[in-house]
């Protein structure tokens, strides 16, 4: 069995129903199992072999759907790029990967060019629409045939090359696997979000990361999938989108939510269709979680995942939005195992907290040429999270941060997620951040960066206050720091690095 066949089984059961839907392009699951072979078999005819890597960099679009399935289907692996990476980060990537083929979209034209002779693994450039000195993407598939590709991939070979964010150094990349991401698929369809064929996809964030591994049991249920280009996410496009196509299930991150329940657009849209909104990727604060069942009703499910173990860790279900829950990352799913532990991989009792790790057919096979970084992370199978978190008496899982963020003042660990908690529940307050600062006293000190709502106003003291009333006094900010927005990743994730950076400069230590 290898992820291809999902889109051929599709084809079979499903022949007419649409599967892409882009402007007024609608392609069915027989001309996308066509054409998905045919780049399968261009790449093949082009001189690419099985086991060689393909390189994805662009927006959302049918064509990049496309070309994360057709290199699986040709026994090799496909590596999707963040799009809002520099050139010279994803020249590093094409090389620590050795990509022989790169589709890209003509708006990143430029953007190739001025890496291109620091490619020498890349053999192929492919570009999606414009015009250029590289075959364009359709004129590529034209010709070639619709059969499925004379390759069997096997489940353990390399289907995806994951790059993380490198927030630590250079990014690594997470070696998933075929049967990895088949048991992600068949988590989702048994007890995640069992989509249906009457079922839309929108793929409002990058298809590049956790939207585009959203996909797969859809395609398994001949669902349709509809994308929004990810240059920049606009809420409006997203209400546009779900009226006007019926979408019934969309992935999002925190953020994201939170950019919708602050738009005051989103009133003027039937937003009927949609019965499932997932999320992961980062902390969900909970006051901002309850506004969001508010606004939208209980569509929420979410999904715990990291790159190398994808999106299925832990679920929580529509139904257990409530309560005290809403804080948990729900249960770990029925083929993965999660525990807490210690530095020295002993498991720990409930109600411990400890790091993270997981067990499953969803753990990947290891970092890409690089074992160091594998024997490290991964022992008996188990993989540590980097997350900080407890399992409580009923199995749900509770994540307190990243272990690289937590806080030690004056001796005591500090958790910046329960100091975010919080100030999300002043009603000022749009976004937070909490990150440790040099103290001489204290080793490290608490400081909040809080983005405020449109046309509403706090002091820092009214800040320190409002933790003071809900926390221990330890946990409070020393000091409060209003900012215009706070920088995030190309997926949307708060960069607290580089929040903490400046404060940290010309100091000896780090922490």
């Amino acid at each position: 069995m290898h992820v291809g066949h999902l889109l051929t089984r599709a084809a079979l059961r499903y022949p007419d129903r649409v599967a892409w839907i882009e402007g007024e392009v609608r392609i069915d699951y027989r001309a996308a199992e066509a054409r998905v072979n045919g780049l399968a078999n261009s790449l093949l005819a082009s001189g690419l072999r099985p086991g060689e890597r393909v390189g994805l960099l662009g927006a959302n679009c049918y064509q990049a759907i496309e070309t994360i399935l057709a290199p699986m289907k040709a026994g090799m692996a496909v590596v999707p790029m963040n799009m809002r990476l520099h050139p010279e980060e994803h020249a590093f990537i094409l090389n620590d990967s050795e990509c022989a083929a790169l589709v890209y979209g003509a708006e990143f034209a430029d953007h190739v060019a001025s890496v291109r002779d620091r490619l020498p693994s890349v053999r192929r450039f492919i570009r999606v629409g414009g015009s250029g000195p590289d075959i364009e993407y359709e004129r590529f598939l034209a010709g070639a045939s619709g059969a499925p590709p004379p390759v069997e991939p096997r489940p353990e070979d390399l289907a995806w090359l994951f790059y993380t964010s490198g927030t630590t150094g250079k990014p690594k990349g997470a070696m998933l696997t075929h049967r990895n991401l088949l048991a992600m698929e068949a988590t989702f369809l048994v007890e995640t979000n069992p989509a249906a064929e009457t079922d839309v996809l929108l793929h409002a964030a990058p298809i590049t990361h956790g939207s585009g591994l959203a996909m797969f049991h859809h395609i398994a249920r001949g669902a349709a999938q509809t994308c929004l280009p990810t240059r920049r996410f606009d809420p409006v496009a997203v209400f546009e989108t779900i009226e006007r196509r019926s979408v019934t299930t969309i992935e999002l991150l925190p953020t994201m939510i939170i950019m919708l329940l602050a738009a005051p657009e989103r009133v003027r849209y039937s937003l009927k269709s949609l019965h499932t909104i997932l999320y992961g990727g980062s902390p969900m604060p909970v006051e901002k979680l309850r506004e969001a069942i508010a606004a939208f009703g209980p569509v929420f499910v979410q999904i715990y995942g990291l790159g190398e173990a994808p999106q299925t860790i832990t679920t929580l279900p529509r139904g257990e939005h409530v309560g005290e829950r809403l804080a948990s990352a729900g249960r770990p799913t029925t083929n993965t195992m999660v525990r807490i532990q210690d530095e020295e991989w002993r498991p720990l009792p409930v109600g411990s907290t400890g790091e993270i790790a997981v067990r499953g057919d969803i753990v990947m096979a290891g970092y890409w040429k690089r074992p160091d970084a594998t024997a490290d992370a991964m022992r008996d199978g188990w993989f540590r999270t980097g997350d900080i978190g407890c399992l409580d008496a009923d199995g749900y899982l509770y994540i307190s941060d990243r272990k690289k963020e937590m806080i030690i003042s004056g001796g005591s660990n500090i958790y910046p997620r329960e100091v975010e908690e919080v100030i999300y529940r002043h009603p000022a307050v749009h976004e937070a951040a909490v990150i440790g600062v040099p103290d001489a006293t204290w080793g490290e000190a608490i400081k909040a960066l809080v983005v405020l709502k449109p046309g509403l106003r706090a002091t820092e003291a009214e800040i320190i206050e409002h933790c003071r009333a809900h926390i221990a006094s330890y946990k409070k900010p020393k000091s409060v720091e209003f900012r215009e927005s706070l920088p995030k990743s190309g997926y949307g994730k708060i960069l607290k690095r580089e929040l903490r950076d400046p404060y940290w400069a010309g100091q000896e230590r780090k922490v």
